[in-house]
């Protein structure tokens, strides 16, 4: 069985998210059941020369237009990456876009990437190719259209974005008009990529089991409820997990002191230094954390609304985010009227962020929807415990009673109310250490790894192949 895994940005190459992530952790994970390779776009950032270019090229025609395509390749953790060098797809400096907005021309540079993938698969005899997010959803499509034996599973990582164009893109990508209606790629009258992931793969998959039941409601379908409920027989929602050996406070190279369940107190070492680092007074306060992208989906309308009252409590919160400018201007308002609030925002730090979830004693995620997450799952193998809206893959990971994995103050939704509640039981429960130390003992001897969700896509694959 030979996979190729394809998606727009794969750690440590490039990285602007969960995605990222997955297509490192995922792939390692799945290289115990399969021969899996990845491949992702060569950006402009990305230094060249310590890739190895070899000896495959070939053209793409898109419109009419042929592209010359160069391939490198990498190893990394074991895993063979692929790296398409192309015009347009990698003469940029950023993966999508820069200050002024998305890239233009990001329908070419990304049907290029789809195009060049499908060329690749072909050329290593790949069983079935593993597309991910708009970015490569026009991969199945291809491969329809080809009349191709491979085979093709789509994952949906966030279904609100879609990778939405103009009418006149299909030709610019080469597609024919018989594909603009509402059963394929039409969306009010735009191209919309994403649905022809949906609608051409032949499995479908998402981040978690209550995100693939959400995203087929009007709440959470962005649109797309109806497509995604009339595919719903091909639609599998499998939790993610992490890198257990990059996130392990046991040994991480990031931290002041390393620390397990049994040796809590070297974590509180941690909270020390990064206090005193940013000048933040009372250790025997309870420190909250937020890691997190600066956009509305993370809650940060609602955070906003909320911190006035939230920074009055006894509490210091240290905020790790970058994205939106108008949420930048507004939180760095509250840096300058609350002594207990630090608010970095000078870009995204691996390093720093790992600081910080060793040192929280509560980790934010308020977030309006969450197809999966991953900083829940970070921040309790570090003995952060998190405080988590009640949505997608937050609801399958955290747990306020009980002794499933893991453990968390859970809101119940959305609101300020709900929030403000949750800070108060935080607040309370770090007053008892006994029940907070049995918390983080449980919750850092979970299985946070991917090993369970490569089964299940392993299963998913030899379904395909059956």
């Amino acid at each position: 069985m030979q996979i190729l895994f394809c998606a727009s940005e794969i750690y440590p190459y490039a990285k602007s998210g969960g995605l990222a992530d997955v297509g490192h952790s995922l792939v390692k994970a799945l290289g115990k059941h399969a021969e899996i390779q990845s491949v992702m776009p060569l950006y402009g950032f990305m230094p060249k020369e310590e890739f190895e270019k070899i000896d495959i090229a070939f053209s793409v025609n898109l419109g009419g237009v042929f592209y010359d395509v160069t391939l490198y390749e990498k190893l990394h953790d074991g895993i063979k990456t692929y790296f398409v060098d192309a015009p347009l797809l990698s003469a940029t400096e950023e993966m999508y876009g820069d200050a002024k907005g998305d890239y233009a021309n990001n329908d070419i540079r990304f049907a290029l990437f789809c195009a060049a993938v499908v060329e690749l698969a072909q050329i290593i005899h790949a069983d079935i190719i593993h597309a991910n997010d708009w970015h490569s959803a026009l991969v199945p499509l291809l491969v329809r259209r080809a009349k191709l034996k491979i085979k093709t599973l789509f994952s949906i990582h966030n279904l609100a974005y879609h990778g939405i164009f103009e009418r006149d893109s299909l030709a610019r990508v080469g597609l024919e008009e018989s594909y603009f209606h509402m059963d394929a790629l039409e969306f009010y009258g735009r191209v919309n990529f994403l649905k022809a992931g949906i609608v051409y793969s032949d499995a479908l998959t998402t981040v978690s089991p209550t995100y693939a039941k959400e995203i087929q409601t009007k709440e959470f379908g962005c649109g797309l409820e109806g497509l995604l409920q009339l595919y719903k027989t091909k639609l599998t929602g499998i939790l993610n997990g992490i890198d257990e050996t990059v996130f392990n406070p046991q040994n991480d190279a990031a931290l002041l002191s390393c620390y397990s369940s049994d040796t809590l107190a070297k974590k509180y070492e941690n909270k020390k230094a990064l206090q005193r680092e940013l000048g933040l007074s009372g250790l025997k306060k309870p420190l909250f954390v937020m890691i997190s992208r600066l956009v509305h989906q993370k809650g940060f309308d609602l955070l906003i609304e909320s911190l006035d009252a939230f920074l009055s409590e006894d509490v210091n919160f240290v905020l790790l985010a970058n994205g939106d400018e108008e949420y930048k201007k507004m939180l760095l308002l509250y840096t300058k009227k609350y002594k207990n609030f630090r608010f970095l925002c000078n870009g995204y730090d691996e390093a720093l962020s790992h600081r910080i979830y060793a040192s929280g004693d509560f980790l934010l995620m308020p977030s309006l929807y969450e197809p999966c997450g991953l900083s829940q799952m970070i921040a309790a193998r570090y003995g952060t415990i998190p405080i988590v809206n009640k949505v997608g893959g937050l609801k399958d990971s955290v747990h306020e009673s009980g002794r499933k994995c893991a453990q968390g103050i859970v809101m119940r939704e959305a609101s300020k109310k709900a929030l403000l509640g949750a800070v108060k039981r935080a607040v309370t429960l770090y007053g008892d250490s006994a029940k907070k130390e049995d918390m983080i003992s449980l919750n850092m001897n979970c299985d946070f790894s991917f090993a369970k969700s490569a089964l299940l896509y392993h299963k998913l694959y030899k379904r395909l192949l059956s």
